[in-house]
């Protein structure tokens, strides 16, 4: 099998060496090889290219994406509502002094506090009556005592001239307050209120709930909401850029969500939660069904690959939609304008109709940007096309 060139003469000495080399070669080198050539090769984690990202958009696709209307402008909000257009409720984390709050309650110390403290829940007074400061303790009266101040925040108004007498209101809250404000603007008084009543115990909220920053849709952190487009869509493409900024210190992460089939709330902003309607969570794939009677992880969506994006970095995201089937896909890619891959579908034809489309902030704390927003109406192809 192999040959070597052996000198036809050669001394004893040469012969032996020759022989070592010969039976050296074939015990050790040529089991070696054939192991070698029969050893399972490593797994190659998939990459980005390998996943199909990464490629650059045709010129075709990139002009077809540039000729479709744009639903935000860069510069204001035009187009679209707040619901709520500021933070009404309040998170347990929101509640950063929860013993100097505690206390307050406990010894009534005013009269602020004396109507809080009386209509607390009876679990919240249970827990309040038997507490010690123990951390554990305290988290969960803490909880518990949010659940108690969200339901003044949605109760009648908070806001009597004695019982605030002796409590330094902010401009913006007395402003709001003498417009006698109903629905979510009376809960949105409460909840100032009751800020103003207990400063650096309760945390202040930011005025709005959605800005726009560096040509972006911005969520600001404040709290469990949406904003969606003032006008209904039910068969279109939507194509967008997004990233997840950060989350703020004491709260839960969650992935940037769209809702689609939404149901437009009411004028007094009062309807479902998360308007009651189907959530793709962007860029990774995950997602929910908020319709009323539901509301859980939902048996109609499936997910065609599981790609991991960074959330961080701005995504590029397309998404088709059609109210007549109800039907919905989505493809994201890493870097904006590149091939997308489909991560996310969904097929539930109870779910179709028409509505507003919607960014949520799933919970307070979370900082999503959202630009280049772009729609295509009734698209005649039913495909992806930014896969190609």
């Amino acid at each position: 099998m192999f040959a070597f060139p052996v000198a036809a003469r050669c001394d004893g000495l040469a012969a032996y060496l020759l022989m070592k080399t010969i039976l050296s070669f074939i015990l050790f080198v040529v089991p070696a090889a054939g192991a070698a050539a029969q050893a399972p090769k490593p797994a190659v984690a998939p990459t980005a290219v390998s996943a199909g990202i990464g490629a650059p958009l045709s010129a075709t696709i990139l002009e077809k994406i540039a000729r479709m209307t744009p639903l935000f402008d860069g510069t204001t909000l035009d187009g679209w509502i707040q619901a709520p257009s500021a933070p009404v409720t309040f998170a347990s984390s929101e509640i950063v002094q929860p013993r100097a709050l505690i206390e307050q309650l406990t010894e009534k110390s005013d009269a602020v506090s004396a109507y809080v403290a009386a209509h607390l829940d009876a679990p919240a007074k249970a827990m309040l009556a038997d507490y010690s400061a123990d951390a554990e303790k305290t988290k969960t009266l803490a909880s518990a005592l949010a659940r108690s101040l969200n339901a003044l925040v949605a109760g009648p108004p908070v806001f009597e001239e004695a019982r605030f007498r002796n409590v330094d209101l902010r401009p913006a809250t007395e402003t709001l307050r003498r417009r006698n404000p109903t629905g979510q603007d009376l809960m949105r008084l409460n909840r100032m209120l009751l800020e103003d009543a207990y400063p650096g115990i309760l945390r202040t909220s930011p005025t709005s709930s959605w800005i726009v920053k560096d040509g972006a849709m911005a969520s600001t952190g404040a709290g469990r909401g949406v904003i969606y487009t003032a006008r209904d869509y039910s068969h279109y493409r939507l194509i967008f850029s997004l990233r997840h900024l950060a989350t703020a210190p004491g709260q839960g992460d969650h992935q940037p969500c769209v809702l689609i089939f939404c149901a437009r709330p009411p004028d007094d902003g009062n309807g479902p939660d998360a308007l009651g309607g189907i959530q793709f969570q962007a860029p990774n794939g995950g997602h929910w069904d908020y319709r009323p009677g539901i509301n859980k992880a939902g048996t109609g969506f499936t997910n065609p690959a599981k790609p991991r994006f960074a959330n961080r970095e701005w995504c590029q995201v397309e998404i088709l939609v059609n109210a007549n089937d109800g039907t919905a896909r989505m493809a994201v890619a890493q870097k904006v304008g590149t091939r997308t891959v489909e991560n996310l579908a969904f097929r539930d034809a109870a779910a179709g109709k028409p509505g507003p489309i919607a960014w949520q902030m799933h919970n307070a704390g979370l900082f999503d940007e959202f630009k280049d927003v772009r729609v295509e109406i009734d698209p005649p192809e039913d495909r992806l096309i930014t896969t190609e």
